[in-house]
């Protein structure tokens, strides 16, 4: 398409260039949005032995569409004494920033949206921003359960923040660069989830990932039993829907960026395999990704506060401290097999030891019921 703009000028094919990039990772991401609402729901269903979506179309495959059109035409409700302009922004800042941090991930073979040196920092700087968003909608609400919902929900973020970030050091510290597309290229011969401290890291990171989209068993924020539907509860129609849409972008750009770090991006398992197009491999990956956040909604009950943050401050801050420690060792011992078992060893000695300290067994016992007689 800008070969039809040879004569141009450069900062009209700069321009048109960001453009086609911008248009083109919103018409994917959004249809995969559309996509995933519907699977969800349709795998859910058969996970607990029920249909889900199945009037709307082929197979229920519209549902996306009519839930669209019904948040279009619901009433925008807005509290008399709330702060209208940040209770307009709120929903606003948070889906832009989901945007933006898609925008960093190399999807294929010279397929990143935006290259930038330092596209890491850039992710998790844009991604901050999901606080202070949670915030302005819980303050520009003007109401208690909305406020009590965004310091719970900021509470988990800023908390499960730390491990997620933590958890991309080793690999920025092997690769020596915080650009997307270097650290993609360093596992052109082994993906880093293969070695101790990157399927440490991972699991971490993908744990913590749940957290900061507030999916299932996390979503304490909009516990419906307990808090209505936390920073949301002034939300209705299109705003609502944005904060949702927000959500689900948040869980590909966590998913993806887990893919980039992790599964060796968009290269092949194989180099037989090859022939498939860069994408597919990408995409393939993501979508396995997304599956286990469905699988997780469908099996695991809700955390209780209390046990979710005892979780991140005594277990999963100190196991990513253990990752960078153990890559370290990985590295200066040879990055052979030698590295791998040192590696390996610095990791179980940390995760016995956690075991023991924190004795999870007499917190989680079954718990004793006594009734008077």
């Amino acid at each position: 398409m800008l070969s039809l703009m040879a004569g141009a000028p450069d900062w009209v094919i700069q321009i048109a260039s960001a453009l086609i990039n911008i248009f083109t990772l919103l018409g994917v991401f959004l249809t995969l949005f559309a996509l995933m609402s519907v699977l969800e729901r349709k795998i859910l269903g058969r996970m607990q032995n029920r249909y889900g979506p199945n009037r709307v179309g082929p197979f229920g495959l519209l549902q996306p569409v009519a839930d669209g059109i019904k948040m279009l035409i619901k009433e925008d409700i807005v509290p008399v004494r709330a702060d209208k302009i940040v209770h307009f922004l709120a929903p606003i800042l948070i889906a832009a920033a989901a945007i933006l941090a898609l925008g960093v991930i190399p999807y294929g073979r010279n397929m990143t949206p935006f290259t930038i040196d330092g596209g890491i920092l850039f992710f998790f700087a844009v991604g901050s921003t999901n606080e202070l968003a949670v915030f302005m909608a819980g303050w520009g609400s003007n109401n208690k359960f909305s406020m009590l919902g965004a310091m719970r929900a900021i509470a988990q973020m800023i908390s499960y923040e730390l491990p997620l970030i933590i958890t991309v050091l080793p690999v920025v510290m092997i690769v020596g660069s915080l650009t997307p597309d270097a650290i993609v290229a360093a596992q052109t011969n082994y993906w880093f989830v293969l070695t101790p401290w990157g399927a440490t890291a991972f699991i971490l990171f993908f744990v913590s990932g749940l957290v900061e989209s507030n999916r299932t068993p996390f979503d304490v924020p909009e516990g419906e039993s307990e808090i209505v539907a936390g920073h949301m509860t002034e939300y209705s129609g299109f705003k609502y829907a944005t904060f949702f849409m927000a959500e689900y972008l948040g869980m590909f750009a966590i998913s993806g960026l887990g893919v980039t770090l992790f599964l060796g991006g968009w290269h092949a398992p194989l180099r037989i395999l090859e022939f498939i197009p860069s994408y597919v491999w990408f995409f393939a990956k993501l979508s396995m990704l997304l599956f286990v956040y469905v699988w997780a909604r469908g099996t695991l009950p809700r955390t209780r506060v209390d046990q979710m943050m005892n979780f991140a401050w005594k277990f999963m801050l100190p196991m990513s401290f253990t990752c960078i420690i153990a890559a370290a060792v990985w590295h200066y011992a040879g990055r052979g097999l030698r590295g791998w078992l040192w590696s390996l060893v610095v990791v179980a000695i940390v995760y016995i030891a956690l075991s023991i300290l924190l004795d999870t067994r007499r917190k989680f016992a079954p718990r004793t019921y006594r009734f008077a007689e």
